[in-house]
């Protein structure tokens, strides 16, 4: 019996795909042409769910998605924190195609305009299959009248949307504090979020809308600056380690307890809900470091 071609045939290597890390166990020869760490299950990280992307913790304990703390490092690093109108003004149409691909590759170039990566964040949440806060309905949000109402009304969320509102609350504060330098004060940076974080078809209903968001971010965000200087208060209180009365007792090194009391969360009960995400994840998800290498920067697995 004549056999058809071909005749020999060998085993090279076993390959398998990863939804996350593409495809493992390719000979090195391949390697270069195929994208190893891609940053969600499909082809673009906009338009899909938080569930189905590549997520990282923050160092509150929020399971995000990876290519937000990406995006939020780079702008920290081009100091976006200080550009004036940062995440109001708009960047060049050109350039935000451009990184919107780079993005996609789970990548985040060297050089970018601030206000791009400012944009690009806020189209992030824009973009969401149903935004943030979706779930809560206009009348919950109408009736917030005190810090109080609002961090309960936080609760009623999804693990998932809690870990990306206190991640989102927690970036806006960080713009409030530069507010010397960015001109953005709580009531600006929250109107301009906004409506990034719902979605509705009627546009008088959305915009009517937007107002009783932008008053329930500004107090999150106000609420999250006041606890901030209260825990940096605190650690100003503490005895100092050479003030101890005995000095064979046990004395807290003064940097690690400065470094723990930047770290206290600024909403406890919204980190709750918030942390909850962490402890329902599955096994795949994982702890992220970011590495930069030809003037990009990616993200890879420790």
């Amino acid at each position: 019996m004549d056999i058809s071609q071909p005749t020999e045939v060998k085993h090279v290597s076993h390959v398998t795909f990863d939804r996350f890390n593409g495809f493992l166990g390719l000979p090195t020869d391949l390697e270069p042409d195929v994208p190893r760490r891609v940053p969600s299950a499909s082809a673009s990280v906009f338009g899909v769910s938080a569930k189905s992307m590549q997520c990282s913790y923050d160092d509150r304990g929020n399971s995000v998605p990876t290519i937000l703390l990406m995006m939020q490092k780079r702008l920290y690093a081009e100091g976006g924190l200080k550009a004036e109108g940062i995440f109001r003004i708009n960047a060049e149409n050109s350039q935000e195609a451009y990184v919107r691909n780079k993005l996609n590759r789970g990548v985040v170039p060297r050089g970018v305009d601030v206000h791009c990566l400012a944009g690009l964040i806020k189209a992030w949440l824009r973009e969401l299959p149903s935004g943030v806060l979706d779930s809560l309905s206009p009348e919950q949000v109408m009736h917030c009248n005190t810090e109080e109402d609002c961090i309960e009304l936080t609760e009623l969320l999804s693990p998932t949307e809690a870990a990306l509102l206190d991640w989102a609350i927690n970036l806006m504060a960080d713009v409030v504090q530069h507010e010397r330098y960015n001109k953005m004060n709580a009531r600006n940076i929250a109107m301009v979020f906004a409506p990034n974080m719902t979605q509705m078809a009627d546009p008088l209903t959305a915009l009517i809308h937007a107002v009783q968001v932008m008053n329930f971010l500004k107090t999150l965000i106000l609420n999250t600056l006041r606890e901030r200087e209260e825990s940096a208060a605190e650690a100003r209180l503490l005895p100092s380690c050479s003030d101890s009365p005995n000095i064979n007792s046990r004395v807290p090194d003064c940097e690690a307890v400065d470094a723990c009391a930047s770290k206290e969360p600024a909403t406890a009960k919204l980190s709750r809900s918030a942390t909850l995400s962490r402890l329902e994840c599955g096994p795949d998800y994982k702890l992220w470091n970011f590495q930069e290498s030809d003037g990009e920067e990616e993200c890879e697995s420790v």
